[in-house]
């Protein structure tokens, strides 16, 4: 299979929805230019300004276009260029986008994919680089994904793209230009099916987005010490594919869950309740969390660096749950 970058197989994705599908529309500040990181490059000279359209600096406004354009028979992209921003965005979102399809009995639907870029990396502050998808996965009637790969990357896309309801799509910039295996063909990645990415027997760690690739380096460490770590990516948070996480749990008995938004009242609490709660009589300790601390994103690049959980982190809570006595009497 070529190898592209994360962020020309976004751009491909893009460029085959346009192709393909003359509802699909790209709207967003400075996307004729390709944006912050230059995703969407070259799209405007190929699909012309009616398919590709600036946007005032207005979250709000290009929210409610594009809500109101998805409801009216087209398929909009929005580029929101940092997570951050979408806060001006939530009333259009999460009481118009969410809700329509619901409050019109299924005869409005919203076709909708929003591309937001988060997460912490080369020190662009507090304002930048934030992980709010906790937020987005507690609204009913919004799908949020999170791609780890190229391959994902697009086939989530493509599928965002073609969903009738909103998508929330999650891009991380420290992925933008990792490489790897992208199978030809322009087939979408379920939405809703998590992937087993190493397989295991001792410990699952289950993660997201550039965790999974933190929590592999942690695994590899750990088979040297004897650990086989199994390792899931989720690929969607919303909705989640707790079946398999369930499988995993109940064949291995202990579970890490990882990921760099804040610990507190993150994604990573809801997996632990939803496993501690169907199956808790055959774990051998409790499910335990790896996040970021409860402080906003350092600007400092010593201190953001400590504040992203790395491979040590994992490693030490994968130690830790296997030092943990049987939570399940003998016998």
């Amino acid at each position: 299979m070529p190898e592209l970058r994360s962020i020309d197989a976004i751009r491909d994705a893009l460029r085959s929805e346009l192709a393909r599908d003359p509802r699909v529309v790209l709207l967003g500040e400075d996307i004729t230019v390709g944006g912050p990181f230059g995703a969407t490059k070259g799209l405007v000279d190929e699909f012309g300004e009616a398919r590709v359209r600036n946007t005032p600096i207005s979250e709000a406004a290009v929210m409610g276009l594009a809500v109101g354009a998805a409801a009216t028979g087209m398929r909009p992209v929005v580029e929101v260029m940092f997570m951050d921003f979408i806060t001006l965005a939530m009333d259009q979102l999460v009481n118009h986008a969410a809700k329509l399809r619901y409050m019109t009995g299924g005869q409005l639907r919203v076709p909708l994919t929003i591309r937001v870029q988060g997460g912490a990396a080369a020190s662009f502050g507090a304002h930048h680089s934030q992980s709010l998808e906790a937020w987005l996965t507690h609204v009913p009637g919004l799908k949020v994904v999170a791609p780890a790969t190229p391959a994902d990357a697009r086939g989530l896309l493509i599928a965002a793209i073609r969903d009738d309801d909103p998508v929330i799509f999650i891009e991380h910039r420290a992925l933008y230009w990792t490489r790897g295996p992208v199978p030809d063909g322009h087939d979408p990645v379920p939405i809703g099916r998590a992937k087993i990415v190493r397989r295991g027997a001792d410990v699952t760690v289950i993660s997201y987005s550039r965790m999974v690739g933190i929590a592999l380096e942690a695994a590899t460490r750990l088979a040297d010490e004897g650990l086989d770590v199994e390792v899931i990516d989720l690929r969607s948070l919303a909705p989640l594919d707790i079946d398999t996480l369930i499988d995993s749990a109940r064949r291995t008995r202990r579970v890490v869950v990882a990921h760099e938004a804040v610990q507190h009242g993150g994604v990573g609490a809801e997996i632990a309740a939803r496993i501690q709660a169907e199956a808790f009589g055959e774990l051998d300790a409790p499910v335990l969390r790896v996040g970021a601390p409860f402080v906003p994103v350092p600007f400092s690049p010593e201190l953001e660096r400590r504040f992203v959980p790395d491979a040590d982190d994992i490693a030490g809570a994968v130690r830790s749950t296997v030092r943990r006595p049987s939570a399940v009497p003998a016998g």
